[in-house]
């Protein structure tokens, strides 16, 4: 059957052709048809990246200066200092070109090179988005800024998002008036210089934090052990990716986030963790009902297993769910592995018990089990068997649901050395 594509209504086509992340897909969608042409084109050029460009033909101001119409769709630009130092001879085609979108609401600025050189071009462009309707700045730079451009960055108005990400400036301050400036429009103010002079910070806790920007933070903070974050999917144009090598290798790490979160949560943490050592690794997903809970793939486990097979102890999941064969993968492949907490299906205790039998160190297993079949609550023989299944057994605290045990070997007053299992009524008081 022929593709419906010029049928379809412009109202349905934006929101579909919106989810393509790859520009290649975009290209080709420009290409389909008259509609899709018409839909795509804006989409192409919200946004234009110049970073590390081999070839100065292909920077985007080339294109805006030979089809000035489409740089009304120009919403977000990011510009590079690299560029300028490779190809000094386009910077006046590209101001020529910035001059012209007239729409642009946000501007990154990224200089990465320890020696400064590039003061002049960006003084030249704040001088043109001065005129422009800019909500958001983003600046990234090795160095610190000059004082002329302090000075002239400093008169801008009608920000609503400002970040400034300088790896050796002295403290940022809203200085010489710019706070009265911006009084009445900025919103959300992000200053990486505030921490990259903490670099003993051992433990951080973040909220509202764009994902895109921990990799940075990580890399910033290298003495940093704890990070408890939020995992937020936002609309932004992306961060420069940290060298892998010089963010911190992070040893508890908490990552909060809800059950309709992207697919890429998973791809995220494995990236922030590029180093062994990792010891905790904690997940709240709050479950919003009709999406279900959030279930960890196989391929997570095994991406994560790369670098934190002989160092992870503590696997805290929560209402996130594991299949009982992925448990079983989990407990062969983290063999230090001492705690284990998710949600997972079963059809009997048997099938967990199985399932959690080559975690050979763990010591605490807290399970919400959803059954296949009716199941009578964990007993408090099911739970000494499982705690004394051989005598290498470690295991001490047992929970599926609301029912927790805990184990411990006790003197009886005969002096004889017992193993008493118990309800754990602390844990449990809020489920009864």
């Amino acid at each position: 059957m022929k593709f419906p594509g010029p049928a379809l209504p412009l109202d349905v086509l934006r929101p579909i052709l919106d989810e393509l992340t790859d520009r290649r897909d975009l290209r080709a969608c420009v290409l389909v048809s008259r509609t899709f042409h018409r839909v795509a084109t804006p989409l192409l050029y919200a946004v234009l990246d110049a970073r590390v460009l081999k070839n100065p033909a292909a920077h985007p101001s080339a294109t805006l200066l030979q089809c000035p119409h489409l740089a009304k769709y120009v919403r977000h630009i990011t510009e590079t200092a690299a560029v300028h130092r490779c190809h000094p001879d386009i910077t006046e085609h590209i101001l020529r070109a910035h001059a012209l979108c007239t729409n642009l609401r946000s501007m990154t600025w990224i200089d990465d090179l320890p020696c400064p050189a590039s003061d002049g071009f960006f003084l030249s462009l704040i001088s043109i988005v001065r005129h422009l309707p800019l909500r958001c700045l983003t600046v990234r730079t090795h160095s610190d800024l000059a004082d002329e451009a302090w000075a002239q960055l400093t008169t801008l108005t009608g920000l609503q998002k400002i970040s400034i990400w300088c790896l050796e400036a002295p403290p940022f301050r809203l200085r010489d008036g710019w706070t009265d400036r911006l009084r009445n429009t900025l919103t959300h103010l992000e200053l990486g210089v505030m921490l990259s002079g903490l670099v003993m910070l051992q433990d951080l806790r973040l909220k509202g934090a764009p994902s895109t920007a921990i990799p940075t933070i990580l890399a910033l903070l290298p003495n940093l052990r704890t990070l408890d974050t939020e995992y937020l999917v936002r609309r932004a144009p992306p961060i420069p990716l940290a060298n892998p090598r010089a963010m911190a290798a992070l040893r508890h790490l908490t990552v909060r986030t809800s059950s309709s979160g992207s697919p890429q949560l998973w791809a995220w943490i494995t990236m922030i963790l590029p180093r062994a050592g990792l010891e905790t690794l904690k997940l709240h997903v709050f479950t919003l009902h009709h999406l279900g809970h959030t279930r960890i793939p196989r391929t997570f486990l095994r991406d994560l297993a790369t670098h934190q097979a002989d160092s992870l102890v503590h696997f805290l999941a929560g209402d996130a769910e594991l299949a009982l064969a992925d448990v079983a993968y989990l407990c062969a492949m983290f063999p230090r592995l001492e705690s284990l907490e998710c949600l997972v299906v079963a059809s009997d205790v048997a099938a967990i018990a199985a399932a959690v039998e080559k975690a050979v160190n763990l010591r605490t297993l807290r399970l919400r089990v959803q059954w296949r079949d009716a199941q009578p609550p964990l007993t408090l023989e099911q739970a000494r068997y499982w705690m004394l299944r051989d005598d290498s057994s470690l295991l001490r605290v047992v929970g599926i649901n609301s029912v927790v045990y805990i184990g411990k070997w006790i003197l009886d007053p005969e002096g004889d050395l017992k193993f008493e299992v118990v309800p754990d009524a602390k844990r449990d008081k809020w489920n009864t």
